[in-house]
């Protein structure tokens, strides 16, 4: 049986490219409906040694949660590349570019 991180490693790996997801929506999918921060955690610590994709994952409302000279310019310029656009606000717009499924 999978550990919590391995199923959330496992879903972050599916997010395709050109989309983008929200932490809560990842917790939410590994049957953790309130472990966004969770999420974050596996990200923060995990993503360059297992290639997740952290630049796909968002706030709820689509927001870059790295602040500016912390990250957020890498992750911006990483959604763009993809296709995705973020707003002059840092956000994206999860509607058009939510993952999984509008």
């Amino acid at each position: 049986m999978a550990t919590t991180g391995e199923t959330i490693r496992a879903i972050l790996l599916r997010v395709p490219r050109g989309r983008a997801t929200s932490y809560g929506t990842v917790a939410a999918m590994a049957g953790l409906p309130n472990g966004a921060r969770t999420v974050a955690r596996i990200l923060h610590s995990c993503s360059a040694a297992d290639g997740l994709p952290w630049w796909r994952v968002v706030r709820a409302d689509g927001g870059i949660a790295l602040g500016r000279g912390a990250g957020f310019e890498e992750q911006r310029a990483a959604l763009a590349e993809e296709g995705v656009e973020v707003g002059a606000d840092g956000r994206v717009d999860l509607r058009t570019y939510g993952w999984p499924g509008n």
